[in-house]
């Protein structure tokens, strides 16, 4: 469904290449957007995601590069901050890296916004593994101000934090109208296995357990289920998040926070049988016990206050959407193919 509010706007997408960002672009060209400008230093993005369009603008480099703020354009509609140090695994093998690619690219950016020009709304990728409670229990859904513990399992978890502090800074002493999508665990189509640099470990590929399942499963390889398979998260497909994501623009209001979920727990259990179904696979499962950094065993996000102050609520059942994103894998198979191997030599080191 259109929202209509976009038609002939120019708006910023930083880190436009990624899986989310190239998604959200072609959201925005159906909207009828007059302009957008990308920014992506393809760190962990891929270029061919990039859609192809005459409204579409690439600036290859990082946000928190001076020379890149300089030629942003002098007045933006809206902008989408989306660009990170992907992800838990490469930001504990790399704390620098993650700081100087998750926590000066927001300040930079906010400090350059603020400065430069008035944009319309300013909407924040948060994380919402960064808030929720750390239990292998019963999981209670996590309500926007859930309160938000000093002690975190990655540098990528606290930089995300951060990146909401900085915002909400701007938001109180410039007006900077921040808008915080709180991201539960995102999955789809144009999520490309390997994409980018090789970041330290092997999660550079695995980076997310939909697509590693999917890979894995149409292979016929073992599913490897962390945390002995009690593990849950909230499964929210693609779409539906650019959806919250234009509304997170349009009728967000300014220093709030926003779930981006399902409200469904699944367990990851659940997710490899739904997988191994739809992909008819020989696949098997294997239990693991948890990572020793890893202490978020089940967590979902409350909807309540999206649904209440966005209109937005998911609609994509999960089978529905590994349907789909089964599909777009088959038709990218030799792409993800060579993403993978470009990373082979790191891997045998």
């Amino acid at each position: 469904m259109s929202s209509g509010g976009f038609k002939d706007t120019t708006v910023l997408v930083v880190g436009g290449a990624g899986f989310v960002g190239s998604n959200l672009v072609l959201h925005l060209i159906k909207e009828g957007a007059g302009r957008i400008v990308i920014v992506d230093n393809l760190l962990s993005s891929d270029v061919g995601n990039i859609p192809f369009h005459e409204s579409v603008e690439f600036i290859q480099g990082s946000i928190a590069d001076q020379r890149i703020l300089n030629r942003l354009p002098l007045e933006i509609d809206y902008v989408w901050h989306l660009a990170c140090y992907h992800g838990n695994q490469s930001s504990i093998a790399d704390p620098i890296a993650d700081h100087d690619n998750n926590t000066i690219t927001s300040l930079m950016l906010f400090e350059h916004l603020s400065k430069s020009m008035q944009p319309r709304k300013v909407v924040y990728a948060a994380a919402g593994c960064a808030v929720a409670e750390k239990t292998f229990g019963d999981a209670e859904a996590t309500l926007e101000d859930a309160p938000i513990s000093l002690f975190h399992d990655s540098p990528y978890s606290i930089s995300k934090i951060i990146g909401e502090l900085y915002g909400n800074y701007y938001f109180t002493q410039t007006g900077l109208p921040f808008v915080k999508a709180r991201f539960q665990n995102i999955y789809g189509p144009r999520e490309i296995l390997g994409a980018g640099q090789w970041r330290g470990t092997a999660d550079t590929i695995w980076r997310n357990v939909v697509p590693t399942f999917i890979w894995k499963a149409l292979h016929n390889e073992s599913l490897i289920l962390q945390g002995d398979g009690k593990t849950s998260r909230d499964f929210i497909f693609i779409d539906d998040v650019c959806r919250g994501l234009l509304a997170c623009a349009q009728r967000g209001n300014p220093g709030e926070a926003y779930n981006l979920a399902s409200g469904h727990e699944t367990s990851i259990k659940e997710l490899a049988e739904i997988v191994i179904q739809q992909t008819n696979s020989q696949s098997s499962t294997v239990l693991m016990p948890r990572r020793d950094w890893d202490h978020s065993g089940k967590r979902f996000g409350s909807t309540a206050k999206a649904r209440r102050e966005l209109g937005f609520q998911a609609e994509v059942l999960i089978a529905l959407g590994i349907q789909d994103t089964v599909k777009w894998t088959l038709a990218h198979q030799n792409q993800i193919s060579d993403s993978i191997t470009r990373h082979a030599s790191f891997l045998r080191t």
